[in-house]
Formats: structure tokens, sequence, C-alpha cells
């Protein structure tokens, strides 16, 4: 860590006492993560780790989504998580042609942070660092109308923006077809410049090829190119 990191992380965590909270348990790489979603400006990511601490609180109160309060979400089985990446990233493919629009958006939302939690905890044993990735990969494949849920894709990504900084390391979509072309260019609106350069629209043979490269065969299921088989997030066993 260079000098002014040193100096930005010491006035961030003034900035969060002046707040009425506090850093403490959480380590250098974790604060990290809100400094450069922040550009480094120690004020604005205090302020944006407080509304972490506050939502998380709030929304996570035992410190994990139980398996229980999301169980219809996770009946519909469109969540899968793969294993590590060739760096080292988890990878967790998302389905959308099993997903429908959720009529219980607090079910709904829990599932989100299950998923991204149980994707990040899988990446490590024991003790989580602080800046641990991850790989998503949304699958359009087969979709119609009726998966369509702008409201939800928009609701994940403004999670992963404003309580998961810097935990996305690629975004690659699958199979978007022409339809939906129209719906994405709508749902970048929401996504500030950061988010969207992490994602990466695979459509030519080229860029399949340089997805398979990237993330790896070891750990993509072989409807992808890979050798390995689809692993259901619900049968992943993790250690929060």
């Amino acid at each position: 860590m260079d000098r002014n990191q040193e100096i930005a992380l010491t006035q961030m965590r003034k900035s969060v006492e002046k707040l009425g909270s506090s850093t403490e348990s959480y380590g250098e790489k974790t604060l990290m993560r809100f400094l450069i979603a922040r550009s480094m400006n120690p004020e604005k990511a205090a302020k944006m780790f407080c509304q972490w601490k506050k939502w998380r609180a709030e929304m996570v109160p035992l410190g994990y989504i139980t398996d229980s309060e999301v169980a219809d979400e996770s009946a519909a089985e469109k969540v899968y998580l793969q294993g590590l990446s060739k760096n080292g990233y988890p990878v967790a493919i998302i389905k959308l042609n099993k997903h429908f629009a959720s009529k219980d958006q607090v079910q709904f939302k829990k599932f989100v942070v299950h998923a991204l939690d149980k994707t990040i905890a899988s990446s490590f044993n024991g003790r989580e660092i602080g800046n641990e990735k991850l790989i998503a990969i949304l699958d359009l494949q087969n979709i119609t109308y009726s998966n369509v849920d702008t409201r939800g894709l928009i609701t994940g990504f403004q999670f992963l923006q404003a309580y998961y900084p810097e935990r996305l390391a690629t975004c690659y979509i699958l199979h978007m077809p022409q339809f939906f072309v129209t719906v994405w260019r709508f749902i970048c609106r929401f996504l500030d410049k950061a988010t969207q350069r992490k994602m990466r629209i695979v459509m030519s043979e080229e860029q399949k090829q340089e997805f398979i490269q990237e993330v790896g065969e070891d750990v993509l299921p072989e409807e992808y190119g890979g050798r390995a088989k689809l692993v259901l997030l619900q049968d992943v066993v993790v250690n929060y």
C-alpha cells in the first residue's frame, strides 16, 4: 500500500467516526474497496461505508440470510455456483429463463444478498480477507418476455454497486436475444461507468473462446464449453 492510500485510509477512518460510526473490526482491504468505489475520496467513501453498515444491520441481522428465508426463490433453481476461475474468483451462473418477477420483493432482495454472500464466501476458507471478487455469468438463452424482469435486474446491479463495492470482477452476458438489446440499454442507465466497464457481452465465436479461456474449462459447465457439471447454489456448503 502506497503513502497516498495510507493517508486516504486514515482520513476515511476519521470521517467515519465523525459520522458516528466505527471502522473497528474492518481491515484495510475492506475499507479500500469503498475508497476505490468513490475515487479515493475519504469523505464519500466514509459515507458509503456508513450507509452499507446501516443497510447490512437491517437486511442481514444474523450476518447471513438463512435458506428458509429464500426458499421460494431457491426453488426456481436459477443460480449456480461453480467454484473458482483461473484467477481464483468464484463463478456464479444465473439462468434467466428460470426467473420470473417475484411478487414478494422482500424475499427477492434477500435472495440477491443470499446469492452474493454465498458466492463471496465460497472463495475463502476460514476468514474473509476483504478484497474478494466474483465473476457473474448472466445466461439469457431461451428467455421469453415473461422472464424479463427489468426491475429485478436493476435491483441486483444497484445492490452490487451500493453494498458490494469492487466485488464484481466481470459480468459475462451470454445468448442475448435481439429483443433484449433495448431492455439492456435501459438497464445500463442505472449502472455507473465502473460497473459498465465490467460488462462483457459474448456474441462472436472469438468472444466465446476468450470467455472460456478467461474463466477456465475446469469450472465452466459443458454447455458453456467447459468440463464441469452445473452445481446449484443451494447444494454448495460455505462457512460464513
